[in-house]
């Protein structure tokens, strides 16, 4: 059985766009660290089993993890996503799923690693901003890169219809993203990723056309 662990803390807007595509996955369970994540919701209307781990119930960061270790380990998971899951791993953690623990990131990474990135791209004055799917490693930002999608920072752009127009392309990219994963069509090469099967216009995607 394949199996599929969503971490969330809020929304959870990219986890709804995995829950609909749901390829080649037996069992999703979503996990929040957030009591109060509007995610939960969302996940419930869909059949999905919801779980809560909250943070704020463990003295520390790394019995966060143990215990949010602990749990995903139950399901057996094949991957386990991140869909704006607000908590920083530690690198035991982020080691134990190496390979299997996967992100969306709101920039052209390697570009703008961490938060604030649209605001960040509009001071910087970028032209072309996104999104990244990424392995995580313990250096953030920075794992392998799965698949990219790019778009125009137009000159009336603002921080609000920049971060709208990229989180358009988010849901596209990450359930592709996992897909290929649950198929085995993802090989790495240390920080190399090979999608089998796929066209470069497939892992690698420009949108011109979304400048609305």
């Amino acid at each position: 059985m394949e199996s599929l662990v969503i971490l969330i803390s809020g929304r959870g807007s990219n986890m709804q766009s995995l829950l609909e595509a749901r390829a080649q996955i037996d069992r999703v369970t979503v996990i929040s660290s957030n009591p109060d994540a509007m995610g939960l919701e969302t996940a419930r209307n869909y059949g999905v089993e919801t779980i809560v781990i909250d943070h704020r119930s463990y003295p520390d960061r790394q019995a966060f993890d143990t215990a949010l270790a602990e749990c995903i380990d139950a399901y057996q998971p094949k991957l386990v996503a991140l869909a704006g899951f607000m908590r920083i791993l530690s690198d035991r953690f982020v080691q134990r799923y190496q390979g299997r623990l996967m992100n969306i990131h709101p920039s052209l990474l390697p570009a703008l690693p961490g938060l604030g990135t649209h605001a960040r791209a509009l001071q910087e004055g970028i032209k072309i901003h996104g999104c990244t799917v990424h392995f995580v490693t313990p250096q953030l930002d920075h794992g392998p890169i799965v698949i990219q999608a790019a778009i125009p920072v137009l000159p009336s752009d603002t921080e609000e219809t920049l971060a709208t127009r990229v989180l358009q392309q988010e849901h596209l990219i990450y359930p592709l993203a996992v897909r290929w994963f649950m198929e085995d069509r993802i090989i790495m090469n240390e920080n190399h990723v090979e999608v089998l099967d796929s066209s470069i216009c497939e892992i690698t995607l420009y949108s011109p056309g979304l400048s609305k």
